[in-house]
């Protein structure tokens, strides 16, 4: 059960919306289920005598005397408005239940609490089977106005117990760190137009996606322009510099033909101006040059950074971990982007979903995982997708999405949790697309039964305690011929079966062969390292310090967004 407080100044406006066949003739039978006192309700939808403006003059009664007493002036925003609504599925609630809901809400929101005899005048619309609109006008009858500060989470609190005691779907409670659900105009405006989202949700996505691949503020603004996305800044009086932002998608205009404006708190709480800058804060590192001779750098430090984050999660300092999984987010937009496999459109959905996991109502320390941002912006800037390696990069994604979901369970974030295992689930597709061949194509080429046995030797002096059930992984296999790889490339497998095999416990993992291949596939080849270390000191290499591309290689190009939408 949704409530969606809002307020405003038009009572008779409302009124008319509530009883009248709705933007798309979706109104039926509207009506009044509940109000202060019914019989002082008058119900233009079943009383032909009743009229909007008798209903409106009712309800503002004590508005009108407060406006005496002010001189002539109405109250601000007097005119309360909580739509409630049942999840898609629960049973159908008689007017009788949904008047003992609108009751209760309005009890909890501080708008009519029981047994007040001043408190505020209110109705309970129903013109449909799956919700009402509760609508007040915010005066007392003592004139004072009431005490709504929080109201709307109150609203939410009572809506999970009314769903427990209803027998209701029981949805996952907020803490106001979600991003705004769109209006309902901005739905039909999508659906007129053929859109899958509005443009409030692509317009976060693409934030999301841009903020996740540069290193600056003007980059930022750069990369949306770029993408035919309109921005203004808004500036401070007295120093002059940003202190807002908003955006407008392409083509998204209201009747006056002007461009819709969305701020970006508006699209998401970590999306303002202040919130980015502390996150982009941390990059200054990586806005000088680098010197980097392995294409496959990038996402080795991804890899790395991941498996240290899945540590930092099961520690004590919180901010650290909210920090991590804010970068974590920054990744995996990086990862569904230099991934060009069949698997990507998994790993957008998975981005996506863990947009809304990323931020909780712990304050994030972004310093302490400048490591992780920072190995997700070198991977937005990525060259090439390197197979394997990458599939081990999405494995680790995978350990700390569940690390995650975990995290936020622990901590009683429902929706964040919630939001952590649909990534979970995105990930976990992505990866099985990924790597089920690649596995079968390792284990068509094991190494010879010697080779084998060998490598079972190595395995059970390395890790005694897990080497049985190494061995009894389907993956044993494929195992083998990556340590055989390994080998060529200047590994010592014993050592690295010892390295790899306490980077992350196995006792928890139910396919620990498939840990330690993908672990393995992370390691550099020591024997093309220290070629390079040779020809560079010789003075035979040509590389130089190029500075990464430009940002505006980081989001789609414009002409994707039909498509994206």
């Amino acid at each position: 059960m949704v409530p969606d407080v809002s307020t405003g100044s038009d009572t008779r406006g409302l009124i008319v919306y509530l009883f009248g066949p709705g933007r798309r003739d979706e109104h039926t039978d509207p009506h009044i289920v509940a109000a202060w006192d019914m019989a002082g309700a008058p119900d233009p939808g079943r009383d032909p005598e009743a009229s909007y403006t008798l209903l409106a003059k009712r309800l503002d009664h004590h508005v009108d005397l407060r406006t005496l007493e002010l001189g002539g002036k109405k109250p601000p925003q007097h005119v309360w408005h909580c739509p409630v609504r049942t999840a898609p599925g629960d049973r159908y609630l008689t007017d009788a239940e949904w008047a003992e809901v609108a009751r209760r809400i309005v009890h909890a929101a501080g708008i009519a609490p029981e047994g007040d005899e001043k408190a505020c005048r209110w109705i309970a619309v129903r013109h449909a089977d799956d919700h009402i609109h509760i609508m007040a006008t915010t005066v007392r009858a003592d004139g004072r106005r009431p005490r709504t500060h929080r109201d709307g989470q109150r609203a939410q609190a009572e809506c999970r117990k009314i769903e427990a005691e209803f027998g209701l779907r029981r949805l996952k409670s907020g803490d106001l760190t979600a991003p705004r659900t769109p209006t309902g105009a901005e739905r039909a405006k999508a659906d007129r137009q053929g859109q899958t989202v509005t443009a409030r949700q692509w317009l976060r996505e693409q934030a999301y996606t841009v903020a996740a691949g540069v290193r600056t503020e003007a980059d930022y603004f750069t990369v949306l322009q770029s993408l035919g996305i309109k921005a203004r800044t808004r500036l401070g009086p007295e120093t002059g510099e940003v202190i807002g932002y908003s955006l407008a998608a392409p083509g998204d205009t209201n009747a006056a033909d002007e461009p819709v404006w969305y701020g970006g708190s508006k699209l998401a709480p970590d999306l303002s101006i202040n919130r980015l800058r502390e996150r982009l804060a941390t990059q200054e590192v990586a806005d000088r040059a680098q010197h980097v001779a392995d294409p496959n750098t990038p996402w080795r430090r991804v890899e790395s950074a991941l498996n240290a984050a899945s540590t930092i999660l099961s520690s004590a300092d919180d901010p650290a971990a909210q920090g991590h999984l804010d970068a974590f987010g920054d990744a995996l937009h990086n990862m569904a982007r230099a991934t060009p496999g069949r698997h990507r459109h998994e790993l957008v959905a998975a981005a996506g979903a863990f947009d809304r996991a990323r931020r909780s109502t712990i304050r994030a320390d972004h310093q302490a995982a400048t490591a992780l941002r920072q190995a997700a912006k070198e991977l937005a800037y990525a060259s090439s997708e390197p197979g394997g390696l990458a599939i081990a990069v999405l494995f680790a994604a995978l350990h700390l999405t569940r690390a995650a979901a975990k995290w936020h369970e622990q901590r009683g974030h429902e929706q964040q949790a919630a939001a952590a295992e649909e990534a979970l689930r995105q990930l976990h597709a992505g990866y099985q697309q990924a790597a089920v061949p690649v596995l079968a194509d390792l284990a068509r080429r094991a190494p010879r039964a010697t080779t084998a046995n060998r490598f079972e030797q190595d395995l059970r002096a390395a890790l005694p305690d897990h080497a049985d059930r190494v061995l009894a992984d389907p993956a044993w296999a494929a195992l083998t011929t990556t340590l055989a790889r390994a080998e060529t490339a200047g590994h010592n497998p014993r050592h690295l079966l010892a390295t790899v095999g306490t980077q992350r416990k196995l006792d928890s993992a139910e396919r620990p062969a498939e840990v330690l291949n993908w672990r393995i596939t992370a390691q550099p080849n020591r024997r093309a390292q220290a070629a390079r270390r040779r020809s560079t000191v010789s003075g035979t290499s040509s590389m130089s310090a190029t500075p990464y591309p430009p940002a505006t290689s980081v989001a789609m190009r414009p002409g994707e967004r039909g498509r994206h939408r």
